[in-house]
């Protein structure tokens, strides 16, 4: 499956990265990591491609690493859509006090306006 996973540099998106790379190991997926602003992110670009580099060096697998520039969340799912991605993965989602998911402004973006499958890791 082709897989493109974005990534802004939040802890969540660090955790989504760890799960798709775990997954694409297992499944032989064809990886692409999108490094996205966030201006939410605790992360630079640069830092969150040391990062990825770093976890696709640990599990030995290739993946394409490509920066994203403009809209994060409209960029992903025009990427998706034009380059025939069957999978948008992305890290989102925090439980509220109450116990209900508060998802990012990108991940709502994506999941509102994509045709193609999304998946939200927490």
């Amino acid at each position: 499956m082709k897989v493109l996973l974005g990534i802004g540099g939040a802890d969540d998106s660090i955790k989504a990265l760890e799960k798709t790379i775990d997954r694409a190991t297992a499944t032989n997926d064809e990886l692409t990591v999108a490094i996205v602003e966030n201006p939410n992110a605790d992360r630079t670009p640069n830092e969150v491609e040391d990062a990825v580099q770093k976890y696709l060096d640990e599990a030995k697998l290739s993946a394409t690493i490509r920066h994203v520039e403009g809209d994060p969340g409209s960029r992903l799912v025009d990427i998706a859509e034009t380059e025939g991605y069957e999978e948008i993965v992305l890290g989102g989602g925090q439980t509220s006090p109450m116990g209900k998911i508060q998802i990012g402004q990108i991940a709502e973006f994506v999941l509102l306006n994509s045709h193609k499958t999304v998946t939200l890791v927490r």
